[in-house]
Formats: structure tokens, C-alpha cells, sequence
């Protein structure tokens, strides 16, 4: 079984796009990245598949559920992080974690407070004391303390110190360890490249990409750093050189004895050859349309 899976899912507002013929399919025990600029579409996407919105077509399932007409069994397995977050004003952090437990009906007393630990949350505060930061870290306890199937991440880490982001996803993989199953959405390339398994890139409310992280980042392409100097001339597949005194940077997807030559021409110091980051990836798809390196 799937812990996601859409068919053409599409919403519009009015005659406005959100989403179109989103096609996803999420294994259990993935740690999955949804990977788009605000307004691409990965709210709706998620809001859609946890039936907060109704879709305008096709269809999704979660856990084999059906998204609109067995809501509140998905809910009761899922844990949910929205991007922005707000409490009852007056309600202490203790009081908005008792509370979003007793509306699961389960007792998450230890979890949480152990989440609260990790993450140096002051359970004392009230809602309207709280910093941005710390209202993030409360609905990270609220979405994690009944321990679900399934965790859906929306801009998670937006507001934690990079302490708190490196502790957040130390839970994260220790839970997706133990089986269960994450959906991170997130426009923060870093954090889908460094943790998770699979991805999809989203643009314009329409998927443009998908596939294994290594599949996405692997274009044919080189990242060559050189330190010395070379005349490229007409050198074919030499794209984005950024070059400063002594050194130049570039991707390469042309023949490699065409630049193996050119380079034994030059004065060279120092080389490094590596594989793109899937940010220059991400970038490309975006910027010049996708299509290869």
C-alpha cells in the first residue's frame, strides 16, 4: 500500500489555477521532498490531499483512504505541519499540546515531553508570548507527540535557528527509521537533497519532475573547478563559467577527451570534478525550462 497516491488531482480557485493533473505516488516508509518557490503549488497540493479543500477533479488516496470521503481516518493517522501556524491567544504551550492530544483521544503526555526537550520548548509560555520560532516548534510537537503513520511537512524549518533545524531533522530521520512515513515541502533545496530519498519538483501548480534524488541530480552534466588558467576557445558543452583571477568554475556536458586536450594547454594548479548540486538543477528547470544540462 501507498502512503500517497493522486491521479490527475487539479483544484482551481474560481477560473484561477492551483493545481493541475498532479500525479504522485509516495511509498510507506519514504522520506519524500516536494520541492517548489511559493505559489508553486505545494500548499494547495497538501491541503487538497488532506481534504481541507475540495478537489476540482481527479482523485488521492492516503494510507489507501479515500482524501474526501474518509477525512477524519486520514487525520487520526496523519500528523500535519502547516507553513504558518497561530494558536488560541491566552492558552499556554502545555494547555495547546493537551489539547491537540485529547482531540485525538490519546494520551502523548511522554512524548511530548520528550519532543519538548529536544527542541527547548518553554511549555510555560502563553500562545501571544511566543516567537515565530516558538509557535514552530509548538505545532512541530502537536503534529509529532501521537506518533502517526504519516507526516506531512510544510516549510517546516522556516523560523528554527539552524540548531533547532539540525535537532528537527535528527527526529525526522530517527521516525523515518522507525517506519513512518514524511512528505516534506519545502523550497529550501538543502534540506530535500540532504535527507530525503525521492522528490518531486512542482512549477506552476503542475509536477515537472520526479524521480530518486540521485535520478534528479544525475543530468550528464559535470561541475569542473579549475584553478589556473585555460583557453576554452570554442570548447563545445562549456555552460555557466563564473570566472575570477587564477580560477574559473563551469558546468560541463561535452565530450571529456575534447577537455582533457584543452586542458593539457593550460597552466593548471589545481582541478575538481563533481556532480552538480541538485540546486543548479532545481534552477535550471525553473529558469531555462527544464530539458537537460
Amino acid at each position: 500500500m501507498d502512503a500517497i497516491r493522486t491521479d490527475s488531482l487539479t483544484k482551481y480557485y474560481g477560473k484561477r489555477r492551483g493545481i493541475e493533473h498532479i500525479d504522485l505516488t509516495v511509498r510507506q516508509g519514504d522520506f519524500f521532498g516536494f520541492i517548489g518557490p511559493n505559489g508553486a503549488g505545494k500548499s494547495t497540493t497538501i491541503r487538497t490531499l488532506l481534504g481541507l479543500i475540495r478537489p476540482s477533479g481527479g482523485k488521492a488516496q492516503i494510507l489507501g483512504l479515500d482524501t474526501i470521503k474518509e477525512r477524519e481516518k486520514i487525520l487520526a493517522r496523519v500528523g500535519y505541519l502547516p507553513s504558518e501556524v497561530s494558536f488560541y491567544p491566552g492558552m499556554r504551550v502545555k494547555d495547546i499540546l493537551k489539547l491537540s492530544a485529547d482531540l485525538r483521544r490519546r494520551d502523548c503526555g511522554k512524548t511530548s515531553r520528550l519532543l519538548c526537550e529536544r527542541l527547548r520548548l518553554d511549555t510555560t509560555r502563553k500562545a501571544e508570548e511566543l516567537s515565530f520560532g516558538n509557535r514552530k516548534k509548538t505545532a512541530i510537537v502537536c503534529a509529532l507527540q501521537h506518533e502517526p503513520e504519516l507526516l506531512i511537512l510544510d516549510e517546516p524549518t522556516s523560523g528554527l535557528d539552524p540548531l533547532m533545524q539540525r535537532e528537527f531533522f535528527e527526529i525526522l530521520r530517527e521516525r523515518n527509521q522507525e517506519g513512518t512515513t514524511i512528505f516534506l515541502s519545502s523550497h529550501i533545496l538543502s534540506e530535500i537533497q540532504h535527507n530525503c530519498t525521492n522528490a518531486a519538483m512542482i512549477k506552476d501548480g503542475t509536477i515537472i519532475a520526479k524521480g530518486s534524488i540521485a535520478e534528479l541530480s544525475r543530468t550528464g552534466a559535470k561541475r569542473v573547478s579549475i584553478c589556473g588558467f585555460v583557453d576554452f576557445g570554442s570548447l563545445a558543452g562549456v555552460k555557466d563559467p563564473h570566472s575570477t583571477p587564477g580560477s574559473v568554475d563551469f558546468l560541463y556536458n561535452g565530450n571529456m577527451n575534447a577537455l582533457l586536450q584543452t586542458l593539457s594547454k593550460g597552466d593548471i594548479q589545481d582541478i575538481t570534478v563533481t556532480e552538480p548540486e541538485l540546486e543548479e538543477v532545481f534552477l535550471h528547470y525553473y529558469e531555462r525550462g527544464g530539458g537537460g544540462i
